[in-house]
């Protein structure tokens, strides 16, 4: 041990207009009534082997091939895009003393007798040869694909193979660990259902009305290349009969559904071939969230579902479950209205009339008291991590924003920074300036000052701000290689076992002292091979040490600033496993001044948003559904329990769900998340969010109700757990054979002729999966035969696994605009954009149309805008005029461009003004607004 003193160093409604314009001036298209999909052949096709654990699992094993014929594979949940209003501003919270709002008409009672469809009998579900009969070679996936999906240029698959059209009783069932590869039972197809060779006449004008206005319309993707809608894609509508119900419903930002209408069988399911399942964003950032605080917390007594306004009321003083169908008493507070002091409707309490709400916990919810807001960042500073600079930038953001961190008078802050050595720092009272100690001993790692390390931030805030001065210059001049990762992630959960916290490791390179020390492991010479290998920890140090944080309530965040290959692979494990969160700024140097600012917007996001300890997530579904696999960064504590010790508005997470029994009875099901967190002011909150959806017993139905980007967001993170699991070209076979499985179900179910060339029917609603699939496997956390550094791919799944369905859609499929309508725009209005700030925005923005990413699109006399979620890329034609160049850019040819532009130049002109209010807007759900940068045409 040595010591030393640091000195001082110097919903659109019915009959409205298709296009409409969205938050962001936008046009977007009505959302069909029924648009959720899932496929059972995709939860196979991307299955691991062996059944979901039904104990305690830290880690999510998504592709199961061994689950019963009875359950299917995955569940999603369809939302709706209604109140609460969305943003990602901290929310104003309104509390109510009772939670009684002002009275409201209700809607309609839904209609239980309304009549419902008949579902036909059907052959046996989509089947087919496996993708290689035994002992011959396996199809490569590029070739798959091609086969499966045509020409790439236009992205439209071509028509299915005759022999995969034609249900046969000897066409074997596909082979374990494809999607939808569920072993079923089911007797000789039905002649209507077999191969027919008469021409299927097109539909009259009149029919393809009905079926757009049902929501039923179909497109043959083979003669309609540009399928991409000129509008934001919206959540399909989920359509309950019910008025009052569809309002109030869950948004779709927060929870949506893989479809829309759910299969009243699990049998029904797999003739689908779609996968069940849903993607949810518990924490995502609320404007006027409902606070209630109340005596007692209405619950089913039987499985605990929290009141919500899809519970049927027997009376004034009873209620039955949505989720279990047990009849409970109300408490007497519970008709008491606080504003008028009478006892009043019960349908008026604010539980029953929003889907998504928020109660302030009573003392029975906490096992202890509640914990202060705990920070403990620990710094790399090898030889490595001064080169890059990192801990210059880090420190001056961090001292920046030391007053925005959350939390109330307890705050706690602590810092070590390691090297081949652990050092600390003291702040005890009575010191004038931080006191540094050494660890040299790092096999066998102690407290030297256990009193000391973590200080009051309100008390220490002098003493804190001085360190982090004196930070970067203490190690500007030192040379040592090592990075004892290990020992000081052991020092630090023993700083922070008594009370839980937040663990910030930064991290730029290999670990290679102490415990946890790592060996290089990728070779950079088959970077672009099919087979990509070490996907998976090479030691379970880190995943260990993880989940020991996680019993204690701890979270570590990862942020990985890498000038070399580190084995995210393995040390990411440490964030995975404890509820925390993965950052990656490869290549990273203070030189670069991009690469500084896009770090510098992340961490200040990081710092300042708000946060839940001690979290716990339960997810219910109505009885005869049951969760049955989990994807995200958690730790399962039980079959359905996932311990969150830190959670964040930026996290998304996937559930798959499956049959239990089956659901004839049922008109509607439920799901209800509920999640218990103690928020940076240590108070005890419990966030609830319900939705519900239709049951239907009609396979087109279905079939129409899917939803794309939500079964994107599901089977990517299947996909991720299948790379692991398995292989890579395991992973990409299965995205292209659950394309291949839903169109092939899609035609049995409409009972479409077979064997016709240039044809390939699709439901409107499933139209975008083929091309959303292509994007996947041109991902790089999917991609072959492209140089792809490992670390890279690794945080590319990462990305899949926990990133919430808006982002990841962006990260998956970007948008491209054309800015010339913009353009145009500004100048054939009379309206100044730089002067009239009180006009709307809506009123001053055209409606931008979406365009498909091909290279047709591309014109050498226009400017282009790609938003990929964390970048933002102008692409400037050789031939744009010059007075647009001088409008938006400030320049006159495209020739004074560099080759590295980056950020928006300060233009004074209304086209300039225009076009930043678009990529405001293109922002406005983003964590922290993206890097820009300015590509010209070679």
């Amino acid at each position: 041990m040595q010591s030393m003193n640091l000195n001082p160093i110097n919903g659109p409604n019915p009959g409205q207009s298709l296009a409409r314009r969205d938050y962001r001036g936008v046009a977007s298209s009505q959302p069909s009534s029924a648009q959720q999909l899932q496929t059972s052949a995709a939860n196979t096709l991307l299955a691991a082997s062996g059944p979901a654990p039904s104990l305690p699992n830290p880690m999510a094993v998504p592709f199961n091939a061994n689950v019963p014929s009875n359950k299917s594979p995955a569940s999603v949940f369809g939302g709706v895009a209604t109140a609460p209003k969305l943003v990602t501003r901290p929310p104003t919270e309104q509390k109510l003393p009772y939670g009684v709002p002002a009275p409201t008409a209700a809607g309609p009672e839904p209609n239980n007798n309304a009549p419902r469809a008949v579902q036909p009998t059907m052959p046996p579900t989509a089947q087919r040869p496996p993708l290689w009969q035994p002992g011959v070679a396996a199809m490569p996936a590029n070739s798959i694909m091609q086969s499966a999906l045509g020409n790439s240029q236009g992205f439209m698959p071509p028509p299915l193979p005759a022999s995969q059209n034609v249900p046969s009783q000897q066409q074997q069932l596909p082979a374990p660990g494809m999607f939808g590869a569920q072993q079923q039972q089911h007797g000789n197809a039905p002649l209507q259902y077999q191969a027919q060779n008469v021409q299927q006449q097109p539909l009259s004008v009149a029919q393809q009305g009905f079926s757009r206005l049902w929501g039923q319309d179909t497109i043959d993707l083979m003669q309609n290349r540009h399928i991409l809608s000129p509008a934001t894609i919206a959540p399909p509508k989920v359509v309950l009969h019910n008025q009052f119900h569809e309002s109030i419903n869950c948004s779709g930002s927060i929870i949506r559904c893989t479809l829309a209408k759910i299969p009243e069988s699990n049998s029904l399911l797999q003739k689908s071939r779609l996968p069940l399942g849903i993607v949810i964003h518990p924490f995502r950032d609320v404007n006027s969230l409902p606070v209630i605080q109340c005596v007692n917390i209405v619950r089913c007594r039987l499985c605990r579902t929290y009141i919500n306004p899809f519970v049927y009321f027997v009376d004034s003083k009873m209620w039955k479950c949505n989720l279990c169908y047990r009849v409970n008493e109300l408490p007497e507070d519970f008709q008491f209205d606080p504003a008028t002091k009478t006892y009043g409707d019960v349908t008026r309490r604010p539980e029953v009339r929003s889907s998504t709400i928020e109660f302030i916990a009573p003392s029975e919810y906490m096992l202890r008291p509640p914990q202060p807001a705990m920070y403990l960042f620990l710094f790399d500073v090898s030889i490595i991590a001064q080169q890059s600079g990192y801990l210059e930038t880090a420190c001056s953001v961090l001292n920046r924003h030391l007053d925005e961190m959350p939390g109330d008078a307890r705050t706690q802050v602590g810092f070590l920074c390691y090297d081949s050595f652990v050092h600390f720092y003291s702040m005890a009272e009575g010191l004038n300036q931080p006191h540094e100690m050494t660890l040299l001993d790092i096999d066998d790692p102690f407290l030297p000052r256990p009193d000391s390390l973590l200080v009051n931030l309100k008390e220490c805030k002098e003493l804190v701000r001085d360190l982090l001065k004196q930070l970067p210059k203490r190690f500007a001049h030192t040379h040592d290689p090592g990075s004892a990762l290990g020992a000081a992630l052991q020092v630090a959960f023993k700083l922070m076992q008594a009370s839980g916290g937040r663990i910030t490791v930064f991290q730029s390179c290999l670990p290679n002292k102490g415990p946890g020390a790592l060996e290089a492991r990728e070779d950079p010479n088959n970077r672009s091979a099919k087979d990509v290998a070490h996907l998976n920890p090479a030691t379970d140090f880190y995943k260990r040490f993880a989940l020991e944080c996680s019993g204690y309530q701890i979270a570590v965040d990862l942020f990985l600033m890498n000038q070399q290959y580190s084995d995210m692979a393995t040390i990411s494990g440490v964030s995975k496993h404890s509820g925390g969160c993965v950052h990656h700024f490869p290549l990273f140097q203070k030189t670069k001044q991009h690469m500084v600012d896009s770090f510098k917007q992340c961490f200040k996001r990081y710092l300042t948003r708000k946060i839940g300890f001690e979290a716990v997530m339960r997810l219910r579904c109505t009885r005869g559904l049951q969760v049955h696999t989990f994807h995200g960064n958690f730790f399962v504590r039980s079959t359905d329990l996932l311990s969150l010790p830190n959670v964040n508005p930026d996290a998304g997470y996937g559930m798959q769900i499956s049959y239990e029994e089956s659901l004839t009875d049922v008109k509607t099901i439920c799901f209800q998340a509920a999640l218990l967190y103690t928020n940076s002011e240590g108070e005890r909150r419990i966030r609830v969010h319900t939705i519900c959806l239709p049951v239907t017993a009609s396979l087109p139905e279905v079939m129409h109700s899917a939803d794309s980007e939500a079964i994107i967001g599901l089977l990517s993170k299947m996909a991720v757990d299948r790379s692991t699991a398995s292989n890579l070209s395991d992973a990409r076979d299965a995205f292209i054979n659950a394309t291949i499985d839903v169109f092939n179900a899609f035609k049995i179910a409409q009972n479409l002729p077979s064997g016709q060339s240039g044809q390939l029917i699709a439901p409107r609603s499933l139209a975008l999966l083929p091309l959303y699939i292509l994007a996947l496997l041109k991902h790089p956390a999917f991609r072959v035969g492209t140089s792809t550094r490992l670390d890279d791919r690794v945080f590319a799944m990462d990305s899949m696994k926990t990133l919430p369905l808006d982002q990841l859609m962006k990260y998956i499929y970007p948008e491209l605009y054309k800015i010339d309508a913009l353009v145009y725009h500004v100048r054939n209005s009379n309206i100044s954009l730089t002067q009239d700030e009180d006009y709307d925005d809506d009123e001053l923005l055209p409606e931008m149309q979406r365009l498909q990413l091909s290279a047709e699109h591309l014109d050498s006399r226009s400017i282009f805008l790609m938003d990929c979620g964390t970048l933002i890329m102008l692409y400037v034609g050789l031939n744009v005029p010059t007075d647009v160049l001088e409008a938006l850019l400030g320049i006159r040819s495209t020739a004074e461009l560099p080759d590295y532009v980056y950020g928006l130049p300060n233009v004074v002109s209304a086209e300039s003004d225009a076009l930043k209010r678009f990529m405001l807007r293109l922002n406005y759900d983003k964590p922290y607004p993206p890097l820009v940068q300015i590509i010209r045409q070679a």
